[in-house]
């Protein structure tokens, strides 16, 4: 997806077969190590990817915008319910888009999520290879890229593709249908590549720019902000800025990003106006960074917490090597070794940014973690030093010792809290996901999870190896066979109580409904009912002013996909509501019929005479119709 990476040092032979004996076995193992990189990937994010549907409700937001895009043919402005989405560049829908396209994708992707998938998956792919290609070509112990790796380099490698790969939020994110594992890739890509630039005596200057502009079009000029934060705090830690200058060019550089990504911004500007100006720029870029919307206000060290979870268990690994660099700052080191010192100034340029942000969410998070993943498979090796045939040893053996110890007893603890689920199952209380408690009490899969966690413990210990970098592999090696036998599995116990019931009603209305009949859906708001129905949906809350509203848009909603009418030319309408709102005081005494039932919802066919009655008498009480309200994320 994201393209090779270019080597600034390349062999100049012809082919393999001229490279002399120890240039090939440098190759084949370079090659192994990244096939084993691609293999681990797949299991983490191809795996059953397409067995569940959509999640509600951002995911299923962005699969439906991306089909309307293959279906209707246009590709400059995504669109959803009828409406126009403009929260997000449109690079994440063209490639789901360009999926949905494909000849028979209602067979080979009857839940419609693989298509929506996919990119998510091959990104966060994507940087798993660009993590440990980069940590092959320039090992931390200074040995040189002319020999074949050696195990521990290897190790190291793999190690920080696994640490990216199984972090928490990357192992819901990277299977998920947003824009977040894309940005997170094009980002980490292009700041990789740009430090390749930097670390090579010469090669091309202008490939991360390239995939910056990329990053640019998956969510917008926060990746510039992120790229130049990254590289002043980079400088500040003890990167020479002259060779910076030299090596990036960025004013050119910035020239040729914004050449790329700059024609789209321009375009949907030229057709869509002020509303997307006031939507993209004035919303979800400025109004985010300095107001809190949508109630996602965190204190300032939300995102301090956020960095100690997004890494568990080896958190302990994490800090110890970011307070080595920290300690190490600005002393001399040479340019080919100064990998860790980059990925702390990204880490930080990531925590320092969305800090200040007054909305935060924990997948902003998101782009550190290919950072944090370096720190923590960097924390066992030993780092070069500038004076040729010198090592410097960690700071402290006994600090690597602690660092090992307190991953393992995190570890045991995550094996604890899965052994003992029967206990704080029960605690779980979510009106969406019915007999959730039950169904995990009755299944294996939390206590092979607690068999899996406690083996990786035992493996981090030094069951099988003494040496700190294989350790660490091990130890997240076997962690991959949670994939399989946890996550996977509840991920779908979840889809069949959650995501099951809105699939079956949306069937049901698409072939229940009259001609002309509108089909609306109150309180819980699920827009995978658009995606799967393939109608457009009113969506009303849980108040007493949705039942205003909703009367109120039946007649005067011209939005693309309805009809309106009044109730003598249209006399019912399809609601589905949830069992708790429908025992709200303005649903009681309704009249229609229930068509169908599926978990706890309820599919009706309502009497519209008898909700403009109701409306008006709630309309007297004081519950205005507020539709017509601007609202930056309306669908």
């Amino acid at each position: 997806m994201l393209g090779p990476f270019p080597s600034a040092r390349r062999v100049s032979a012809p082919s393999l077969h001229a490279l002399p004996p120890t240039a090939r076995s440098a190759r084949s193992r370079h090659a192994l190590v990244l096939v084993l990189v691609v293999l681990s990937g797949a299991a983490v994010f191809l795996l059953g990817l397409g067995q569940t549907g959509l999640v509600d409700e951002t995911p299923a937001l962005f699969a439906a915008s991306a089909r309307h895009m293959a279906e209707s043919g246009d590709w400059l402005i995504p669109r959803v319910n009828g409406l126009p989405r403009y929260d997000k560049p449109p690079l994440i829908y063209w490639l789901m888009g360009g999926l949905y396209a494909l000849p028979g994708s209602v067979q080979w992707d009857p839940l419609g999520s693989w298509a929506a998938r996919l990119p998510s998956a091959l990104a966060s792919m994507a940087t798993m290879v660009a993590l440990s290609d980069t940590l092959l070509r320039w090992p931390p112990s200074g040995n040189g890229r002319s020999s074949a790796p050696s195990v521990d380099q290897a190790a190291t490698a793999i190690s920080a593709a696994l640490a990216f790969a199984l972090g928490p939020l990357m192992l819901v994110w990277g299977r998920t249908e947003v824009s977040d594992a894309l940005f997170t890739a094009t980002l980490a890509s292009s700041l990789l590549l740009a430090w390749r630039s930097y670390a090579a005596q010469r090669g091309p200057w202008w490939p991360c720019w390239i995939v910056l502009a990329l990053a640019v079009l998956s969510k917008g000029p926060v990746a510039l902000v992120l790229f130049a934060l990254t590289f002043g705090l980079f400088w500040l830690l003890g990167a020479e800025g002259e060779r910076l200058q030299r090596r990036l060019r960025p004013l050119a550089g910035l020239a040729l990003t914004l050449g790329l990504a700059v024609p789209w911004f321009a375009l949907a500007l030229l057709r869509e106006g002020k509303p997307y100006w006031d939507s993209f720029f004035g919303y979800h870029n400025l109004q985010r960074f300095s107001r809190v919307v949508n109630n996602h206000h965190q204190g300032h060290g939300y995102f301090l917490a956020v960095l100690v979870l997004a890494s568990l268990p080896f958190t302990p690994l994490l800090l110890l090597s970011l307070r080595r660099v920290l300690l190490q700052a600005r002393r001399p080191l040479a340019v080919s070794l100064s990998l860790g010192r980059f990925a702390a100034a990204w880490l930080l340029a990531v925590l320092l940014f969305f800090s200040l942000s007054a909305t935060k969410l924990p997948s902003y998070w998101l782009v550190a973690t290919p950072a944090a993943a370096l720190l923590v498979a960097l924390a066992p090796v030993k780092v070069g030093l500038p004076v040729p045939g010198t090592l410097e040893q960690p700071p402290s053996q006994a600090g690597l010792r602690m660092a090992m110890a307190a991953s393992s007893a995190l570890l045991v603890l995550i094996s604890a809290a899965l052994a003992l689920a029967p206990g704080w199952l029960p605690l779980i209380h979510d009106p969406t996901l019915p007999g959730l408690a039950a169904a995990l009490d009755r299944s294996p899969w939390l206590h092979l999870g607690a068999a899996v966690t406690l083996a990786s413990a035992l493996l981090l210990s030094g069951l099988a190896s003494n040496r700190p970098a294989p350790r660490l592999l091990q130890s997240q090696a076997i962690l991959l066979l949670l994939v399989p036998l946890v996550l996977l599995p509840v991920w779908q116990i979840g889809d069949q109580l959650r995501g099951a019931p809105i699939r079956q009603l949306a069937v049901v209305a698409r072939d229940q409904r009259s001609a002309s009949e509108a089909l609306a859906m109150v309180g819980l708001i699920k827009p995978s009912l658009h995606f799967y129905s393939q109608l457009t949906v009113l969506f009303e809350g849980r108040s007493a002013t949705a039942v205003v509203n909703l009367a109120d848009r039946l007649g005067a909603d011209f939005r693309p996909g309805l009809r309106p009418a009044p109730a003598d030319l249209q006399p019912t309408l399809l609601l589905l509501i949830d069992a708790e709102t429908a025992a709200q005081p303005h649903w009681r005494g309704w009249q229609g019929r229930e068509l169908a039932q599926a978990g706890t919802y309820h599919l009706w066919r309502l009497d519209r005479h008898w909700l403009e009655q109701r409306a008006r008498t709630l309309q007297a009480e004081g519950s205005d119709p507020n539709w017509r309200d601007p609202r930056p994320e309306l669908f």
